[in-house]
């Protein structure tokens, strides 16, 4: 499966380009509705097999979710749709048990990372409204709205041309510019957006000692059974000559 998911991801590539269409597009539209087919018949195969479990299997849920999503008929205005075969590839994702782990760890981290987003969004209003009355006036592209204050603190949020595109123009007319967005950085990048990292790292860690846990289980449970196993063909031996207790 991951072979003909690794293929797929491959052809749906090569779609994209113009040069390999012209050359090999009716085989690669092929060998794309064959594969296809072979996801279709391995999911039914899986829900035959498995039976009531399968859909109580949350990954199994996500590959049949995975494979329905590409089934849209992608004619008229759904030919866009038709796009999001590339979403087969996701099916990379449930074939790994460490990639699972990841995926359900960050899942895990949303509650946590709900009440960090809730005060990220309250600091960048907060200094939103305040870049929009000091330099809205001067900078109408950049603070003019609050909107366009949002959009430019995500920049300088980023760090991505915060010193050369926002910060540097605005001291040039506002020379004590950076007492605002210096505590800004300070605050949001380097505080509040590593929370984000901290709530990650903890989740992933917290799913690490539960696999370790869940593996650790099921080796005492197969050593006890074994314990058990030979316990009872000890006593099956001694019972000839009398020794049972």
């Amino acid at each position: 499966m991951i072979g003909v998911i690794v293929v797929n991801a491959i052809t749906l590539g090569l779609e994209t380009s113009p040069s390999a269409m012209a050359t090999i597009g009716g085989p690669l539209l092929w060998l794309d509705f064959f594969i296809m087919c072979f996801f279709i018949l391995e999911l039914l195969l899986r829900m035959i097999a498995h039976g009531a479990k399968f859909w109580r299997d949350p990954w199994s849920l996500f590959d049949t979710a995975v494979v329905a999503v590409t089934l849209i008929p992608a004619t008229g205005n759904l030919s866009v749709l038709r796009s999001l075969r590339i979403l087969r590839v996701l099916r990379l994702v449930s074939a790994f048990p460490a990639t699972r782990r990841v995926v359900v760890g960050l899942l895990t981290a949303i509650p946590g990372m709900s009440s960090i987003v809730f005060l990220l969004v309250l600091i960048n209003y907060i200094f939103a409204v305040l870049t929009t009355k000091l330099y809205g006036a001067d900078f109408p592209e950049m603070f003019g709205t609050i909107g366009a204050s949002f959009y430019t603190l995500f920049q300088v949020m980023t760090l991505e041309g915060w010193s050369g595109d926002v910060v540097r123009p605005v001291m040039a007319k506002h020379p004590y510019a950076w007492a605002v967005f210096v505590p800004y950085i300070v605050i949001v990048t380097f505080a509040v957006l590593n929370l984000f990292i901290g709530i990650v790292v903890d989740a992933m860690q917290s799913q690490n000692n539960d696999a370790r846990n869940e593996e650790s289980e099921r080796e005492y449970n197969h050593i006890i059974t074994e314990i058990r196993e030979l316990r009872r063909e000890v006593r099956a031996l001694r019972q000839p000559q009398g020794l049972i207790e």
